[in-house]
């Protein structure tokens, strides 16, 4: 089973993320915020990670850059799912190395289509 990382300090959208997941038989784990998702990452790469921008301690996109320099952080699949929709959002997420870019909120179809693409599950 593939795994994938929730990284967002809602709650909330946490436990919606999950249930999308979950259904597309993905195993999930959660971290409410960039320092937590790089601890979690450090002990198992996960497959994927679908993450937040606006996070306390450390921020989505601080995260991500970190992750892109960790031994292995290539292998993610990086799925920013924020509130953040303008071009300079955008353009600096795929600059560090996010995959897709999904504007909350996010349904089981929009997140599916984007796992199809990547290669995560099939069609």
């Amino acid at each position: 089973m593939k795994q994938c990382l929730i990284v967002d300090d809602s709650r909330i959208f946490r436990k919606i993320a999950r249930k999308i997941l979950e259904e597309l038989q993905f195993s999930a784990d959660e971290a409410e915020d960039g320092t937590a998702a790089l601890d979690l990452c450090r002990r198992n790469m996960p497959d994927a990670i679908l993450l937040d921008w606006n996070m306390p301690a450390m921020s989505g996109i601080e995260f991500l850059r970190a992750l892109r320099r960790e031994p292995f952080g290539a292998k993610p699949v990086i799925v920013y799912c924020t509130t953040e929709n303008d071009i300079v959002h955008i353009t600096e997420a795929i600059g560090a190395g996010a995959n897709e870019y999904l504007l909350k909120p996010v349904d089981r179809e929009i997140v599916e289509a984007k796992f199809i693409e990547a290669g995560l599950i099939a069609a």
